[in-house]
């Protein structure tokens, strides 16, 4: 019996053209080669996503056999690039975004000579390039519309993160990107438009930094163009955002503003009974939220690394970055959020770590100008920053603005307090007490007494020191050694206990500074002899300051470390006398021992500090940190290669 032609018949697939011409490509296909094929393959509105596939099917020794093929595809694509007509330019500038991506992301057997075999042949590689920089750099700087030099910043994006171990980026360094980048940021109609370019000379700033004079840095050195810096720290502050929101999606941790709810106003009026039980902040489940943590922070990171290579080039960035208003948070603000989220939770990957040692170098480099430091320290010029608050211990609530350097101290006790691990990263804690040494010195020598939760972080810090001493064996087996961790926490602790009247602001923070080290007084002793710490005797000479809660008298004492034995002694040895009179009970409340505590001042002798050096501290030197730099910079670039990949994944425009 025959088929009955109402029966429905299976639909036929239609295969869009341009994906007959991808299919085409690396087929030993003559037509290829007609100018037919391509002014057809360039008028056609690309699909990026079966772009890809099409490359992805296609073997590295594959593309080497087909690379005449490869070639004519590039060659063509940058004749189109050049020739200015709409929209085959346009087509051209994707095409050659996901082309490049995806010849580039290939294993080669010898990757900088088959690259170049591929996409332009050994015999013409320089001329093809020549060519297709200046291409580049003519669209960036004049192109007919912004989306379309958006889109000439996307394959130089791609090239240069896809070749970045190959020769073919120097190109960029001849023919130099750093104008036409500028005046297209200058031209931005948003803030976000600034974010890209900034990417590109970030690694185009550190590509092969140390084996030459790269003339990247030079222009970030002299670049003053006021307008310029303000759009690119406005679209770093931006792209800060969207970071810190892929945070956020996970937990919401914004603490419920307790001013005006309706437990509170039930409450106000006499009728708290009828109050609803406040619920818990909805909390993901823990495999879920530790395997999207795990992939933070977005390859939106990468801008990082230009915002550090800024700031240690350009001091005129700098005092830019902090005088930049905004309509809701100042960029700086901004910043210092995103940077608590990543550290917050360093201690997931190595990755989110090398971002946060990145992160807490930039912030050191920041506070080494005095100016700036001064400024930051100054509680007359707060700022509102959302601090990271998604795991226990959280830090305390603080509704108010305050200055910078309490939101900055805030970011170092999280740290300290959520990535300790037997395994202790030593790099991103020394960067952590380098943060707090440098505030605690210039907070002494300006004398500046700032509002802060002080009991907190003398918390924190001995914790740490606890930490240190029961898990050394584990601390010292490590090929970093451990004293340039154990150097800058004890010269903090000095630095407070010899001069804290000078920058806490009321003696009950100096009490519980106290307090604290005769609680951990045990320690120190075992501390000194685990670490081996030395303890040569100098003179000092002998000074009084009547006004000083703390005379500074001399002792025989050297270093650090004897100032906190000895003032943990001190008190130890008076309260010890003070039970032997029958004064005291043998076991003491907190309010009996801080008693103990403000008398023993009369009769404490510190010694000069000074002569031990706690104040002085190292100076940022880039070369010397050229290891964390450099996988930094490999960082940025792995990221920016998730960047594109996310383009080309994009159908369509």
């Amino acid at each position: 019996m025959e088929a009955s032609p109402l029966v429905q018949q299976a639909r036929p697939s239609f295969q869009p053209k341009i994906t007959q011409l991808y299919e085409q490509l690396f087929h030993d296909d003559e037509s290829i080669h007609s100018e037919g094929f391509w002014n057809e393959f360039f008028l056609l509105k690309p699909d990026k996503a079966s772009f890809q596939k099409r490359l992805d099917a296609v073997g590295p020794d594959e593309l080497l056999h087909y690379q005449n093929e490869a070639q004519e595809l590039f060659m063509h694509a940058v004749r189109y690039m050049k020739a200015g007509q709409s929209p085959s330019d346009e087509i051209a500038l994707d095409t050659l975004t996901v082309f490049l991506a995806g010849v580039l992301s290939k294993r080669y057997t010898n990757p900088s000579s088959d690259v170049i075999m591929v996409l332009a042949g050994l015999e013409t590689i320089d001329s093809v390039f020549t060519d297709f920089a200046n291409a580049i750099e003519v669209l960036i700087r004049n192109g007919r519309t912004l989306d379309l030099r958006k889109k000439a910043i996307e394959v130089a994006l791609s090239l240069t993160s896809g070749a970045y171990q190959t020769s073919l980026v120097s190109y960029f360094t001849h023919r130099d990107l750093f104008p036409a980048l500028m005046k297209y940021v200058q031209e931005s109609d948003v803030a976000m438009r600034a974010s890209e370019p900034f990417v590109l000379l970030g690694l185009l700033a550190n590509y092969n930094k140390f084996e030459f004079r790269n003339p990247y840095r030079l222009r970030l050195e002299d670049f003053v163009n006021e307008k310029a810096i303000e759009k690119i720290i406005l679209g770093f502050s931006e792209t800060c955002i969207t970071v810190r929101k892929n945070y956020i999606d996970v937990i919401d941790d914004l603490p419920v503003d307790p001013s005006w709810t309706l437990s509170s106003t039930l409450a106000y009026i006499g009728l708290g009974m009828l109050a609803p039980i406040k619920a818990m902040n909805p909390i993901a489940a823990p495999e879920d939220y530790k395997e999207k943590f795990g992939v933070m922070p977005s390859p939106d990171a990468a801008i990082l690394l230009a915002f550090y290579d800024f700031i240690n080039a350009n001091k005129f960035f700098n005092h830019n970055l902090l005088s930049i208003p905004s309509e809701s948070n100042p960029a700086f603000g901004t910043y210092l959020s995103t940077v608590s989220y990543i550290l917050h939770h360093a201690y997931r990957t190595s990755r989110s770590t090398l971002y946060g040692v990145l992160c807490l170098s930039t912030l050191r480099i920041i506070l080494e100008d005095p100016t700036l430091c001064k400024q930051l320290c100054d509680p007359a010029k707060p700022i509102s920053v959302r601090l990271c608050r998604q795991r226990p211990p959280l830090l305390p609530p603080t509704p108010s603005p305050r200055a910078p350097a309490a939101q900055i101290l805030d970011i170092a006790v999280d740290t300290l307090t959520h990535n300790l691990r037997r395994r202790l990263d030593l790099d991103l804690y020394t960067a952590s007490i380098n943060l707090v040494h440098r505030l605690l010195v210039c907070l002494s020598q300006n004398h500046i007494h700032l509002p802060y939760h002080w009991s907190l972080l003398w918390q924190s810090l001995l914790a740490l020191l606890r930490f240190l001493q029961t898990y050394a064996s584990d601390i010292t087996a490590q090929p970093t050694d451990v004293q340039i961790l154990i150097t800058p926490l004890l010269k903090c602790i000095a630095l407070a206990i010899a001069q804290g009247n000078t920058f806490l602001p009321d003696p009950a923070a100096y009490d519980d500074l106290f307090y604290k080290l005769v609680e951990n007084a045990p320690v120190l002793e075992k501390f000194k002899t685990t670490f081996k710490l030395s303890s040569s005797m100098l003179s000092a000479n002998p000074s009084s300051n009547s006004g000083n809660p703390v005379p500074s008298t001399p002792a025989l004492v050297s270093s650090p470390i004897d100032v906190l034995i000895a003032t943990a002694a001190h008190f130890h040895a008076i309260l010890e006398q003070e039970k032997g009179k029958g004064r005291l009970r043998l076991t003491l409340s907190a309010r009996e021992v801080n008693r103990v505590i403000r008398e023993g001042y009369e009769t404490l002798e510190v010694a000069d500090v000074s002569a031990m050096g706690v104040e002085q501290f190292e100076v940022w030197r880039e070369g010397e940190e050229r290891g964390m730099v450099k996988r930094a910079g490999r960082l940025a670039v792995e990221d920016v290669r998730r960047m594109v990949s996310g383009w080309r994944g994009l159908g369509g425009n």
